[in-house]
């Protein structure tokens, strides 16, 4: 098959959601439907269930919500998907962002009761900068929800996107009869499965076909053909282009746990998500057919396979086409490497992969040299500035009470700073050797002492630090000058990982403070970045 082909087989779309909305139901299920697994997984793993496919850390499956972003790859009728199924928790938003940049589209899961949320305008902000195209899934409508009209019009209002319902909810909660296409003009009746293991079944006929009148009361059935005809006179016109431009999102309506409405969501977006697209680089187009192949690291995640202990790179392929054994060149140490390991995931299991194309996301083991960020191509003009930065809300000290295991304790902290778990924060003048941790959200605190413990046998203890807001100071700044700066009381001075100089402060009277009285020292809540957007 030629690499056009490939490339135009290829989709590579996130899910994103609030918490609870069922994001991680939505990809097991689409997992099920694509056949890439037999029997969907419990997000709550009770006792007699494997947890589910994409929660694979230890501590997904013991709390039931996911951290981590999981990279899932599956065939379905000649398309091949890279799915990546992102952390819903709010402390985790920094992993997700940084997932979208490697996604040409993205599903976005709503609960049909609550509507939209504040974490589903957060993510959903992040995606229209991009430029994303964003599907609706209204999830849940085998529950009491809100009016499907209101929900269009909260979708239309909130996010200030178009919205065209692509079908459409009957009933409502325990009264809910199925949905109807309103592009083919079938009705598809709803039959809940026992706890949403296998594909369900449904009966397909039009709104007027006697056996689905016969479920609808007057009344139902009144309300069903208002609200359609309300739609076909009011609502906004399917437009291909206004989709793929992020300005209208087509809305599919389902039960995710009871594996309803999912596959006409999966076939509804094959049909219209993009293939992989160009990508800009210094305002010049990358294109996916170009010869040279490049790709950005978006994450690097360590211990997935419990046995090797490893550390895992993801890759999105961006451009040309990806041998394995090919030597490239790595924007950050600027030198060539070699790039024997290469994989396809499934969650944490992982098979060789020989070839890969645009679209594709594969993983990278053995270069503890690779950083998220980084380029990897083999044209050294190419340098790809995707990855955001995220301004630290919390910090804490942590300390390592077990000093025989100094050596585990080191090395984890070390690797989970490597994947961006975490930043950590260098007190300027300081015999203290105690590393400050600085996170998006408290959670995230929680999760490096966990996966310290239970992957590399070391203990830990947090102390929490006195300050609340951080600060980057001007890179080029001199150590003298830092001498000389007017620090707020309880202010300190500290590093990035990176060396570039930062303010600690207690609250943002502080540091409004110190912008008052350092006329000349301006600080910024990220540090300038020259070689990274």
């Amino acid at each position: 098959m030629s690499i056009q082909k490939e490339i135009q087989r290829r989709r590579t779309f996130a899910i994103i959601s609030h918490p609870d909305a069922g994001k991680t139901t939505l990809t097991e299920k689409l997992l099920l439907y694509g056949g890439a697994v037999q029997l969907a997984g419990s997000v709550t793993a009770r006792k007699n269930q494997r947890a589910t496919t994409s929660d694979w850390m230890e501590l997904e499956k013991k709390r039931g919500i996911s951290i981590s972003s999981t990279v899932l790859q599956f065939d379905y009728d000649g398309f091949r998907l890279n799915l990546l199924d992102t952390p819903g928790h709010k402390d985790f938003s920094e992993d997700t962002y940084r997932v979208l940049t490697a996604v040409d589209a993205v599903v976005m899961v709503i609960d049909s009761a609550k509507g939209i949320e504040p974490q589903t305008r957060k993510l959903f902000e992040v995606c229209r900068q991009r430029g994303v195209p964003i599907f609706t899934f209204m999830n849940k409508c085998d529950r009491p929800m809100k009016n499907p009209l209101e929900l269009i019009d909260e979708l239309e209002r909130v996010l200030g996107i178009g919205a065209f319902p692509v079908n459409w909810p009957i009933g409502n909660g325990p009264e809910f009869q199925g949905i109807y296409d309103r592009q083919t003009k079938t009705m598809h009746t709803f039959e809940r499965v026992v706890g949403g293991k296998y594909r369900a079944p449904v009966v397909v006929g039009g709104l007027h076909d006697p056996e689905v009148r016969g479920n609808l009361s007057e009344a139902e059935f009144a309300k069903t053909l208002e609200e359609l005809e309300m739609l076909e006179l009011a609502g906004e016109s399917f437009d291909v282009d206004s989709v793929l431009a992020g300005k209208t999102t087509p809305v599919f309506f389902g039960s995710g746990v009871n594996n309803f409405g999912v596959q006409l969501l999966l076939d509804g977006f094959l049909k219209h998500a993009p293939a992989p697209k160009s990508r800009v680089m210094g305002g010049i187009e990358i294109a996916p057919e170009n010869t040279s192949f490049s790709g950005f690291i978006f994450k690097i995640q360590a211990n997935m396979d419990p046995k090797h202990r490893d550390r895992i790179a993801f890759i999105r392929v961006c451009s040309g086409k990806f041998d394995r054994d090919m030597t490239v060149h790595h924007s950050r140490s600027e030198k060539k490497v070699r790039l024997s390991s290469s994989h396809k995931l499934f969650g944490n299991e992982r098979e060789t992969v020989d070839e890969a194309y645009p679209g594709d996301v594969i993983g990278l083991v053995g270069h503890d040299s690779f950083g998220i960020g980084d380029t990897l191509t083999t044209d050294p003009k190419i340098l790809y500035k995707e990855i955001p930065r995220f301004t630290p809300e919390a910090f804490s000290y942590l300390h390592n009470p077990n000093t025989g295991k100094f050596k585990q304790f080191r090395q984890g902290l070390d690797q989970l700073l490597q994947e961006g778990v975490i930043q950590a924060l260098y007190l300027r003048n300081s015999s203290v050797k105690t590393p400050l941790l600085a996170a998006v959200g408290p959670l995230q605190f929680e999760v490096v002492q966990f996966r310290l413990e239970s992957e590399y046998g070391a203990e830990s203890r947090l102390e929490a630090a006195p300050w609340n807001v951080v600060r980057w100071l001007p890179q080029d700044i001199k150590e003298d000058e830092l001498d000389a700066i007017s620090l707020p009381t309880g202010a300190r001075i500290a590093y990035d990982i990176g060396k570039n100089p930062v303010v600690l402060f207690q609250n943002e009277w502080s540091a409004n403070y110190f912008n008052e009285t350092n006329k000349n020292c301006p600080i910024t809540s990220l540090p300038v970045q020259t070689a990274r957007e």
